[in-house]
C-alpha cells in the first residue's frame, strides 16, 4: 500500500460521490460542530470582557446572554426557510448574488471566507486552552498544539466528508452527553440549595469590581457573546453533503444544532451566575477556562472532570471541521462563476475539493502562527463576518419571498409571513453587526474590515483575468487552413547523442525547414575543438542519412555565448528567423530527460526547463513549443567506445543532464 493511500485512503470514483454524503447522524458532527463549541468561548468572551467588574458582571451574563438566544432563534427560524427557497445549497453568497446583485454575492463570500478561517483560528486555540486547564505545564507549547491539531483535522477532512462526518461523530455526542450531565446536575443542586450551591472546588475568586457598568461595556460583552452564533449558517452552506431527502436532513440537522446550542448557552449562564464562575486572561499562569471552573465546581477534578473536559477539548479542536465541510464548498461556488481561480473546482481523489481544504489550512496556520495560537486575541476579529453574511442572507431573502408574492397568490399569506421572518432577521443582524463592529474596531475588528474590500478586489481581478482570456480565445470563425505552408523547426542542441537523433528525427518529419543550433562556450573551455568534431558528426550523422532517405537535410547552426548563457542566444537566433521569415510560424523542439526519481532533480541541470519557461514567457504567437522526452532506463548499456565506469566527454550533452 503507497503512502497516500495509507494517509488518505483508496482513490474514489465519480460514481461514488453519492454513497459519501450523510444523514442526520454524521451531519451534526459534520456540520454542527462550530455551533456546539461556540458555547464553549462565546460565553467566555462575554465573561472575559466583564472582568472590569469583578463579581458584580455576573448580574449582566443573563440578560446578555437572552439577547443572544432571541438572536439565535431568529436566525434558526430564518434559516429554515431559506434551506427549504435553496435545496441545492442556500448560503449566503448564492442568496445574495441571486438577488441582491453580484456586488452584494461577492461581500457576502469575502466575509464568509473569513469567517470559516477564523473559526479554525479561533476553535483551535480554543480547544488548546481547554487542554492547558486540566494540564497547565502545556501552556508554554500553546501553538504547536495549534497547529498539530490543525494538521491532523486538514488530513482527516482530505479522507472525505463521511470520513470527517463519522471520526467526529464519538466525541461530539459525548460532549453533549458530558455537558447534559454537568448542566442538569448543577442546575439540580442550585435549586436544592436555593440558588446558590456549595462548589466542590471553588472557582477562581473574582475581584472587586474596578470600573462601573456601562451601555459601552455592555455592548462589547454582548458583541463578544455573539461569536456563539458563528456556526448557523454552516448547514444552509452545506446541503449538497447531505443524503436524500436533502431539505428534510438538513432542517432536521439544522433544528438539533441549534436546540443543543440554546441550551448549553442557557444552562452555562445560569450556572456562571450560580457558582459566581467569571473569566481568566488566557495568559495568566494557571489559567482555567471558565467550562473547566463550571465542571469541577459542579463534580470536582475526577473521572467526571477529565470526561467532560476531554470531549469539550475534542469538539473544540475538531470543531473546525464545519469550516473545512463549508470552506471547499463556498470556494468551489466562487470559482465556478470565475470570481477564484478554477482549481478550487477540482474535485481530489477522495471527492472533495482539494485546493479549498489546503489553502484553509494554510491561512489558518498563519493566523495561529501570528496571533500565538492565543483564543483572546483572536476573538475580537471574529463574528464581524458571520453577521455580515448573516445580513446580507436574510436581505436576500426578503427581495426572494417579495418577487415570490406574485407567483404564489393562493399562499400570499404564508409568503408574507416568511418575508416577515427574514425581514427581522435582517434588521437584528444587521444591528448585531453595527454593535460588533462598533464595540471590536479598535481591538481588532478593523484587520477584518480591511480584508473584506481586498478580498472584494481580488474577486474582481480574477473575473477580468479570466474575461480578457475568453475574449481573446472565443471565436466562431471557420478554421483557417489557407496558410498550409510547414513551421520552421529549431531544434537547440548542446552536443550529439540519442535524444538529439530522437528529436531531429522527429524534427524531419515536421517541415523540410530544419534547423539544429548548436550552443557553444557553456562550459567556458575547449568550445572550438567541440565545434569541430560536432561538425564532422553532423556531415557524416545527419546529412548524409537525410540525404539517402531523400529529405532535405536539417541545417546546422553554431552560436557562441561568451557568457555562458543558454537561453538569451537562443531567444536573440529566434528574433533574427523571425525577421527572415515574416510569414512563417516556428516549431522549438525541446529535448529533455524525463526525471522520475527525487534524486535526478538533483543530479540533472534544469536548462530544458529554463528554455521553455523562456519560450512562453515570451509571449510570441508565431512560436509553438515542441517538447521529446527520453526516458532513462534503469539497468542501460556501456556507452559504444567507452570501458563501463570512464566518464563520458563533453560531446555527448543534454539539455538537462
Amino acid at each position: 500500500m503507497s503512502l497516500w493511500n495509507l494517509l488518505l485512503g483508496r482513490q474514489l470514483a465519480t460514481r461514488e460521490q453519492s454513497e459519501r454524503k450523510f444523514g442526520v447522524g454524521a451531519g451534526v458532527p459534520a456540520l454542527g460542530l462550530d455551533g456546539l463549541a461556540s458555547s464553549a468561548y462565546g460565553p467566555e468572551a462575554l465573561l472575559t470582557v466583564l472582568i472590569p467588574l469583578g463579581a458584580a458582571g455576573l448580574r449582566y451574563v443573563g440578560p446578555i446572554i437572552l439577547l443572544i438566544l432571541a438572536l439565535l432563534t431568529i436566525l434558526y427560524f430564518s434559516y429554515r426557510q431559506t434551506i427549504a427557497a435553496y435545496p441545492s445549497g442556500g448560503g449566503s453568497y448564492t442568496v445574495a448574488k441571486e438577488n441582491l446583485g453580484t456586488s452584494a454575492g461577492l461581500w457576502s463570500a469575502a466575509a464568509l471566507m473569513l469567517d470559516y478561517v477564523l473559526n479554525v483560528a479561533v476553535a483551535i486555540s480554543a480547544g488548546v486552552a481547554a487542554l492547558v486547564s486540566a494540564f497547565p505545564s502545556l501552556q508554554r507549547f500553546t501553538l504547536p498544539l495549534c497547529l498539530a491539531i490543525l494538521l491532523l483535522v486538514a488530513v482527516v477532512n482530505l479522507r472525505g466528508t463521511q470520513e470527517s462526518g463519522w471520526a467526529f461523530a464519538v466525541p461530539t455526542y459525548l460532549f453533549i452527553a458530558s455537558f447534559a450531565v454537568v448542566l442538569a446536575t448543577g442546575i439540580g443542586k442550585s435549586i436544592l440549595q436555593g440558588g446558590h450551591p456549595r462548589p466542590v472546588v471553588a472557582p477562581h475568586a473574582l475581584p472587586e469590581a474596578a470600573v462601573a457598568a456601562s451601555v459601552w461595556l455592555l455592548m462589547h460583552s454582548f458583541a463578544s457573546g455573539c461569536t456563539a452564533m458563528t456556526g448557523v449558517e454552516a448547514v444552509s452552506n452545506g446541503i449538497g453533503a447531505f443524503r436524500d431527502p436533502a431539505v428534510g436532513n438538513a432542517r432536521r440537522t439544522l433544528t438539533v444544532i441549534v436546540a443543543t446550542l440554546g441550551l448549553l448557552l442557557g444552562g452555562i449562564a445560569y450556572l456562571c451566575h450560580a457558582y459566581g464562575i467569571g473569566a481568566m486572561p488566557q495568559s495568566q499562569p494557571g489559567y482555567q477556562s471558565v467550562l473547566s471552573q463550571l465542571v469541577a465546581a459542579v463534580f470536582g477534578r475526577g473521572i467526571v472532570y477529565y470526561v467532560a473536559v476531554g470531549s469539550l477539548l475534542s469538539v473544540l479542536c475538531l470543531s473546525a471541521n464545519t469550516s473545512f465541510v463549508g470552506f471547499p464548498r463556498l470556494c468551489r461556488l466562487i470559482a465556478h462563476d470565475g470570481f477564484l481561480p478554477y482549481a478550487f473546482t477540482i474535485v481530489g481523489r477522495r471527492l472533495v475539493y482539494v485546493v479549498g481544504i489546503l489553502f484553509l489550512t494554510v491561512t489558518s496556520a498563519l493566523l495561529l502562527i501570528v496571533f500565538g495560537g492565543i483564543t483572546d486575541a483572536l476573538i475580537p476579529l471574529f463574528a464581524v463576518g458571520a453577521f455580515l453574511a448573516f445580513t446580507f442572507s436574510q436581505a436576500g431573502m426578503v427581495v426572494h419571498w417579495w418577487r415570490q408574492r406574485k407567483s404564489t397568490e393562493h399562499n400570499s399569506s404564508r409568503v408574507w409571513g416568511r418575508l416577515a421572518v427574514n425581514g427581522l432577521g435582517a434588521v437584528a443582524t444587521g444591528a448585531a453587526l453595527a454593535v460588533i463592529l462598533v464595540a471590536k474596531f479598535l481591538h481588532g475588528a478593523w484587520m477584518t474590515v480591511l480584508a473584506l474590500p481586498i478580498l472584494f478586489l481580488l474577486f474582481r481581478a480574477v473575473k477580468r483575468h479570466y474575461l480578457r482570456i475568453a475574449r481573446q480565445m472565443r471565436t466562431r470563425k471557420p478554421l483557417d487552413l489557407r496558410d498550409g505552408e510547414p513551421p520552421l523547426v529549431v531544434v537547440p542542441t548542446v552536443g550529439w547523442n540519442k535524444l538529439i537523433d530522437k528529436a531531429l528525427s522527429f524534427a524531419v518529419r515536421m517541415s523540410p525547414d530544419v534547423i539544429s543550433v548548436h550552443l557553444s562556450d557553456l562550459e567556458g573551455t575547449g568550445a572550438d575543438e567541440r565545434s569541430h568534431t560536432l561538425r564532422k558528426e553532423w556531415t557524416e550523422d545527419v546529412e548524409e542519412p537525410a540525404r539517402q532517405a531523400g529529405l532535405p537535410p536539417p541545417r546546422l547552426e553554431i552560436i557562441h555565448s561568451p557568457y555562458r548563457k543558454f537561453a538569451e542566444p537562443l531567444l536573440d537566433f529566434l528574433e533574427r528567423l523571425e525577421a527572415r521569415h515574416p510569414d512563417r510560424s516556428i516549431a522549438v523542439i525541446v529535448p529533455e530527460v524525463v526525471k522520475r526519481h527525487w534524486w535526478q532533480f538533483l543530479l540533472q541541470n534544469y536548462r530544458a526547463e529554463a528554455l521553455r519557461s523562456a519560450l512562453l514567457r515570451k509571449g510570441d504567437h508565431r512560436i509553438v513549443v515542441v517538447s521529446v522526452p527520453w526516458y532513462v532506463e534503469e539497468h542501460a548499456p556501456p556507452l559504444l567506445g567507452t570501458s563501463p565506469g570512464k566518464i563520458p566527454g563533453p560531446g555527448i550533452q543534454i539539455l538537462n543532464q
